[in-house]
């Protein structure tokens, strides 16, 4: 099982690089047969895909390099074709424009023109714009958004800042599931001139446990997010995490000793991350079917049903 091109290691246990770029471009070719043949995206040869919900997709370009599927119509069909029934995707332009009113109304705009109704729109927010509760009761009362996303890091506020404690609050009594990114990138691609550190979590399990109702998903957290500190802020009250960073092979089934199931969601950091990555992570890892479910899209699919609909 060694990727295409790469010499052969006879005997050799593979990698998991190896492991996932060999069976990454294996899912591609099959699932580019069955395209060409005009099969449905969901067809006999996907039968024991259980359909995803993806809680951490991207809408929109990065803005230091073109990604494949930056465009929401290819977005949206890669997803399907991949057995994405639900895609939560909040905007990259979230993280660096200043115009956030401008950033969730063209996410508005772009989630109800692509995608058929895929894509879930979670707005963006920050609390150290002046007008910030202006931009949360847009999101919640115009768009009527099911969550935010929010950049901590790119948009310059620790989670200490009394403004984060605020905007916390306002969106649990709002009902909206709050979404943190801990990181958007691997350093070692970062540009020279936009180099960001990850996100400090420390203060997030007290913070969590004085904001009553508030539904928190830890996005691109299990990079730098691991061991005790992880553990904390998981018990300190609904807090939940995706997989797209988890590293390590079986890392889900790894991951199970210390979160329970029901707090793990599926998430793929798609389009910067490829999907494959995050859908090879389940099947690599030894699930029964109740958790492979529940991690698939049934605890997502909760955490949206605690909520009002939209």
């Amino acid at each position: 099982m060694n990727p295409a091109g790469a010499p052969g290691r006879p005997g050799a246990t593979p990698t998991r690089r190896e492991f996932l770029a060999s069976a990454a471009a294996a899912a591609t070719a099959a699932g580019g047969a069955a395209l060409a043949a005009g099969s449905p995206a969901t067809n006999a040869a996907d039968e024991d895909r259980p359909g995803f919900v993806d809680v951490n997709v991207n809408l929109g370009r990065w803005p230091l390099r073109r990604l494949p599927c930056d465009e929401p119509d290819r977005l949206a069909d890669k997803l399907r074709s991949r057995g994405v029934v639900q895609a939560w995707g909040a905007s990259l332009d979230g993280v660096l424009h200043k115009d956030i009113g401008a950033v969730n109304d063209r996410l508005a705009e772009d989630c109800r023109r692509h995608g058929g109704g895929l894509f879930l729109p979670f707005g963006s927010l920050d609390p150290k714009l002046p007008d910030w509760e202006k931009d949360l009761d847009r999101i919640a009362e115009v768009h009527r958004f099911r969550g935010i996303r929010l950049h901590p890091n790119y948009r310059g506020f620790r989670l200490d800042d009394p403004r984060l404690a605020r905007a916390l609050s306002l969106a649990a009594e709002r009902r909206l599931i709050v979404q943190i990114a801990l990181v958007m990138e691997d350093e070692r691609m970062m540009h020279p001139l936009l180099r960001v550190e990850p996100v400090d979590p420390a203060p997030l399990a007290a913070l969590v446990a004085r904001i009553p109702g508030l539904r928190l998903v830890l996005v691109n957290a299990l990079r730098t997010l691991r061991g005790e500190s992880l553990r904390s802020l998981i018990s300190a009250g609904n807090v939940s995490v995706e997989i797209s960073m988890l590293e390590g092979v079986g890392g889900v089934a790894g991951l199970l000793e210390h979160v329970p199931a029901d707090r793990i969601l599926f998430g793929s950091h798609a389009p910067l991350y490829t999907f494959e990555a995050a859908e090879l992570k389940l099947k690599e890892s030894p699930l029964a079917e109740d958790p492979r479910h529940a991690i698939s899209r049934g605890n997502a699919e909760r955490l949206l049903d605690s909520l009002p609909a939209g």
